[in-house]
């Protein structure tokens, strides 16, 4: 049994991985990531690189219908096999050459195979061949095994072989009929592509769409998939799951039977916790492992969590944050030098509490960040809400006809900064960053005044708002 040590052991070597080594290893650590799938993690190949391969097409051929003159010479709907193609591009094909490349570029040992903590500061990989290597670190141990698809307990469904996640972006042919279960990102975006793609999309969704965002953001999607020939089902779900020869079977609580090619479960996310010894250690496997800001694990000195398996923000690039800070405060706390743990701190994710941003990429597309009116409410702030329709901004009507979203800001009355901005419009996720800079920097309005939008723009839905809100008269 060979052993080797390292100042950091991470497991998991998806994007959060590689930032919490890649920032040790800057920061003068050594650093090995065990992996026992692909390197480059569930983002890459089966999460958002190939979901908004198989998305983009569509968006681009409405973007151009919307518009006259090019509407004119926009015929048929997407070519499939051109977008399977790119998508399988984006995925690299499901080989991660170029990234094991980029981790040993990096200075960051690769161990493959099955990592599970075995002791304290202590990792038993477990490789293909069943050898057996135990690693061993001198300062920390950090876990970044993401999570997997929640499979619901519906009568028959997990022997129906239900698509996840990884079966809906990874597929080389397209189902004529697909049935989804769910009404979060997921299921919503799997909803947009398939539909593009040809298939006869059901989305069924227990309450609303997009729940957790602006009721507007879900009513707008619900229309807009609805209108492409989606049957969206609420307040229904499924109560069993069938499979024949022939495809698979649904009996919805309202009493409606579905019939469809595939399935797909999109239901919420699972920590992969279950099978990496944390039981070694006194924790529960299966269970979310909870930190602190610094991403350290309670009870532990040495024991970090990173991403989903943390479970306080499920999005590749807030789990990036989360890595950025915790391999920097990884190195900082090995070499002595100063820990900067105060709120918006160079070692800390504040951000995660009140400030994540999200963009869904349905179409029109939903872009988010900081809280919803019902949270910040929920939260004891004094808040006004402020609503203006994108399509009455000039800049919308020249970037498509019958141009239609929605603005929200959700200001801090006692404050007079803003909580939150949710976005619901064709193309509104690239005027996201503008509205964390402002959720994070606690702009205050009167000095957002001064921010001029250029004319003609829809970012002129920002002085909208403003006026909407109105200007103090001195």
């Amino acid at each position: 049994m060979e052993s080797t040590e390292y100042d950091l052991i991470v497991l998991g070597a998806g994007p959060v991985g590689e930032n919490i080594a890649d920032r040790a290893v800057k920061g003068g650590l050594t650093a090995a990531l065990v992996e026992h799938e692909l390197v480059g993690g569930e983002c890459s190949y089966w999460a958002c690189m190939p979901s908004k391969a198989l998305l983009r097409s569509g968006q681009v051929l409405r973007a151009a219908r919307a518009v006259p003159g090019a509407a004119e010479v926009t015929r048929g709907g997407v070519d499939v096999r051109a977008v399977l193609k790119r998508r399988d591009a984006f995925a690299s094909n499901w080989n991660d050459e170029g990234q094991v490349q980029w981790v040993e570029g990096a200075g960051i040992s690769l161990v493959r195979g099955h990592a599970r903590l075995s002791a304290p500061k202590q990792v038993t990989v477990t490789d293909a061949d069943g050898t057996e290597t135990v690693l061993t670190a001198r300062h920390a141990v950090a876990v970044s095994t993401g999570s997997d698809a929640l499979v619901p307990d519906i009568d028959g469904l997990a022997e129906a072989d239900p698509w996840t996640s990884r079966e809906a972006t990874s597929a080389q042919e397209v189902p004529a009929s697909l049935a989804i279960i769910g009404g979060g990102v997921v299921a919503t975006e799997m909803a947009t592509a398939y539909c593009d793609l040809g298939s006869e999309v059901t989305l069924i969704a227990r309450a609303g769409l997009l729940t957790g965002t602006e009721p507007f953001a879900g009513e707008i999607v619900a229309r807009a998939l609805s209108a492409r020939g989606v049957k969206v089902l609420l307040k229904t779900h499924a109560v069993s799951v069938t499979r024949d020869a022939g495809g698979v079977t649904l009996a919805l609580s309202d009493g409606q039977t579905i019939r469809a090619e595939e399935v797909l479960v999109a239901t919420g996310r699972t920590p992969r916790s279950s099978d990496i010894g944390v039981e070694t250690i006194g924790l529960t496997p299966g269970e979310w492992l909870a930190t602190d800001d610094t991403m350290r694990v309670e009870g532990f000195d040495w024991l970090y969590a990173c991403g989903d398996v943390n479970g306080r923000a499920l999005l590749t690039h807030q789990g990036k944050y989360q890595a950025r800070a915790c391999g920097d405060v990884i190195a900082a706390r090995a070499l002595g030098r100063p820990v900067s743990d105060a709120p918006w701190g160079t070692h800390v994710a504040t951000a995660d509490h009140r400030a994540i941003p999200q963009v869904i990429f349905t179409d029109p597309e939903v872009a988010t960040v900081g809280l919803t009116a019902a949270a910040a409410r929920a939260q004891g702030y004094e808040i006004r809400v402020v609503d203006y329709e994108i399509g009455d901004v000039s800049g919308a009507h020249l970037h498509a006809d019958g141009y239609q979203g929605t603005a929200r800001m959700v200001v801090d009355e006692k404050h007079k900064v803003l909580l939150g901005v949710t976005m619901a419009g064709p193309d509104v996720g690239e005027m996201l960053q503008a509205a964390s800079f402002v959720v994070v920097g606690e702009i205050p309005l009167d000095r957002l005044w001064h921010a001029v939008p250029a004319y003609p723009t829809v970012s002129e839905v920002w002085l909208r708002l403003l006026e909407t809100y109105g200007r103090p008269i001195s």
